[in-house]
């Protein structure tokens, strides 16, 4: 009977403090893992929404940039982090294609998507085919025609296989029947340096990544992978204006290991509405030329699935990569 009262008492006393842990969450700082290097569309979207998190949440929320695998080694961090509230993830739409992929090539997945917890979206945007400046190719279509004499020729750059600069090219090559080269980096970032420096001929990108360029005159971008105009790029006509059955979203989402406790994701919820909802926060995306598109855990959820489904079909006309 005594021991059972020992049991009992050391019970109460570990929920007592579990509760206690809950109620004091956050106690240290938060590390906000970014699985791409800085430049990229996750980065610049996870700096603003981190710092305005940090002045909710009354604690540092400090951006890590874990590069590799197309965003793969990042998320695969994150999905096995502690579930404690202290390991959030910034990521981007190819979260839904990495899983895939790697059953796909036969390999261990980096990570399961349900291994990780949506909690709120920030932007989502067509990604957008752009080339130097000096480019021979004023349009699209040019762009298409010269790709068919010449297979093989015209190499573009991306994020890395099964990245979200590299599957909506596939979407492209596979509707307009062309063989173009890919040229896979570890970020968007490193892919725009190489575009700009000439050792690639394009890229699909979001937006954001690479506006600051195109007002430069740096950058021309022939169209868009979008079924509306895009506001920060009102005159760049879309794939399927152009006759090409093209379409593809890049988004940037708040994600939490799952098991992460019911408390604290709760609060994490209210810090990335109240994020998302900052004129701070607002200006600097939109100024990026990527407006906030903000979803709820609920809807973001089942945004997410709908999007893993249809990408499961990409990722099978695009095969195995080598």
């Amino acid at each position: 009977m005594k021991r059972r009262a020992v049991l009992l008492s050391a019970l109460l006393m570990s929920s007592a403090a579990w509760v206690a842990a809950q109620n004091a969450w956050p106690a240290r700082p938060i590390t906000m893992i970014v699985p791409f290097p800085p430049g990229g569309l996750a980065d610049l979207v996870a700096r603003p929404v981190a710092e305005a998190m940090s002045r909710d949440l009354g604690q540092a929320v400090v951006i890590e940039n874990k590069a590799g695998a197309g965003g793969g080694i990042g998320m695969g961090l994150a999905a096995k982090a502690r579930p404690d509230g202290y390991t959030v993830l910034m990521a981007l739409s190819s979260l839904t294609v990495i899983p895939e992929a790697d059953t796909l090539l036969g390999r261990p997945p980096m990570f399961a998507l349900g291994d990780l917890r949506p909690i709120a979206r920030f932007t989502a945007d067509p990604t957008v085919l752009a080339v130097r400046a000096d480019a021979p190719w004023k349009t699209v279509q040019q762009f298409v025609e010269d790709a068919k004499k010449r297979p093989g020729a015209i190499n573009y750059g991306s994020s890395g296989n099964y990245g979200t600069m590299h599957v909506p090219m596939e979407i492209l090559s596979q509707n307009a029947g062309v063989k173009m080269t890919h040229v896979p980096f570890t970020g968007a970032g490193p892919a725009v340096v190489a575009l700009l420096g000439g050792q690639i001929d394009a890229v699909s990108s979001g937006p954001a990544t690479v506006l600051q360029h195109i007002k430069a005159g740096k950058i021309r971008v022939l169209a868009h992978w979008g079924s509306a105009p895009l506001g920060a790029l009102p005159d760049a006509p879309s794939l399927k204006d152009a006759g090409y059955n093209a379409e593809y979203a890049q988004w940037s989402g708040l994600f939490i290991p799952k098991d992460t406790p019911e408390p604290i994701a709760q609060r994490l919820r209210a810090a990335a509405k109240f994020a998302a909802q900052d004129s701070k926060v607002r200006e600097v995306i939109l100024n990026a030329g990527s407006p906030v598109l903000y979803q709820d855990a609920t809807d973001f959820e089942k945004y997410v699935q709908t999007d893993a489904r249809r990408m499961a079909d990409v990722v099978k006309r695009i095969g195995k990569l080598e």
